[in-house]
């Protein structure tokens, strides 16, 4: 990356909001069905000289650990004060100190967290250079992604609509979520598949099956049109994902298991995998992403652009780096899809069922403070 004249960093403030949402994710569902909301932990980084950067925390409780409160208070109680007074472009330092004030376990500890610090740094770095993201990481970006639909039923009689409703936004691309049944999810694919022929198919089971039902169902979901399988078992099953890479009926992506480059390396090393769901948010940000995404074509593996139902600035950092690095598979960002409402004074907004790439300094985005502020949610300290 470009060097350029820095600065210290002086403050950093942290916003707790949650987002309305609409349609049904098994993610963001409470105790009776209904939505939780869209929790999130906005970061602004001010350097000395005033510059500023906005970075986000998309924590889900019911996918990883982190939760709205955990990162409030992780962020101001332990990663904040570490991080005051060192150098703002240094971003591979604020990672090492991060890294040391929490420290993993088995792998990065608190990511969602230290993820907003990541993305504020680097929005800041932009803006002080007045350099867009892909222009820091020394790439031309392409001008958009090409997004997929999230289907994710209650039933089979709902899969009809939840099709169509993406077909009318201009979606001809379809992630389903599957497991635990594979009977099921064999019924939902192949309705995918028909109405969507030449879309791709990208099935998600979020660690559901066990290794006798996957095993079972890889190749049926094969033979009806599904393109990859992504994390068929929890993150801890690593002789399974063995068994089903060899099995080799269809490309096995892993997610949740994967949070460092650490991580990825040894995976490929025991033969685990045959790509990567990729998302910065769980990841720690872009600067741990983009080392993921070098070891991955190195490898020669499947790199696929996803999210975590990201809003705003979140979105934009991914948008950002899948740009720069010329993702053309459809990505599975459906913040747009589940959050009608945006803190950005410019909503990103997909059309035809693609999103812009942000093209301003830095993540390209403005964050509405006044919106942000009637938006905020009280986590209790």
């Amino acid at each position: 990356m470009t060097a350029f004249k820095s600065a210290l960093l002086k403050e950093i403030q942290v916003f707790p909001v949650k987002y309305p949402m609409t349609g049904r994710f098994k993610f963001f569902e409470g105790p009776d069905g209904t939505s939780t909301g869209r929790a999130s932990v906005l970061v602004k980084i001010i350097d000395e000289d005033g510059v500023f950067g906005w970075g986000q925390s998309v924590p889900i409780p019911k996918w990883s650990y982190e939760s709205l409160e955990s990162v409030t208070v992780t962020l101001k109680n332990y990663i904040i004060p570490e991080l005051i007074g060192l150098e703002a472009a240094d971003i591979a330092r604020a990672h090492a100190v991060m890294n040391q004030c929490i420290a993993g376990s088995f792998s990065t500890g608190m990511p969602m967290a230290k993820a907003a610090i990541d993305l504020a740094l680097f929005d800041l770095r932009g803006r002080r250079a007045a350099k867009n993201l892909s222009s820091l990481l020394g790439r031309t970006s392409r001008p958009d992604i090409t997004l997929s639909w999230t289907l994710n039923p209650k039933s089979l009689d709902d899969v009809e609509a939840l099709i169509q409703e993406g077909k009318e936004r201009g979606y001809r691309h379809f992630n389903v979520k599957v497991a635990p049944d594979p009977r099921f999810d064999l019924e939902l694919c192949s309705i995918v598949k028909k109405r969507v022929p030449d879309g791709f198919l990208w099935a998600d089971a979020n660690g559901g099956y066990d290794l006798s039902s996957a095993l079972a169902a890889a190749p049926k979901l094969a033979d009806i049109g599904v393109s990859v399988l992504e994390q068929p078992l929890p993150a801890n099953r690593l002789s399974g994902y063995q068994e089903l890479k060899r099995q080799g009926a269809l490309p096995i992506i892993m997610d949740e298991g994967v949070v460092s480059a650490v991580d990825l390396e040894e995976f490929i090393r025991f033969e685990l995998l045959d790509g990567v769901a990729l998302k910065p948010a769980r990841s720690g940000g872009i600067w741990p992403t983009i080392q993921q995404i070098e070891i991955l074509r190195d490898a020669g593996l499947m790199a696929l652009a996803s999210g975590l139902t990201d809003p705003d600035v979140s979105l934009a950092a991914s948008l950002g780096v899948f740009g720069a690095y010329d993702y053309d598979l459809p990505a599975a960002l459906n913040g747009p899809q589940f959050i009608p409402e945006s803190l950005l004074k410019k909503p990103l907004v997909p059309e035809r069922g693609c999103l812009r790439v942000p093209t301003g300094p830095g993540l390209g985005i403005d964050v509405d403070e006044e919106k942000m502020m009637e938006m905020g949610v009280d986590v209790g300290f």
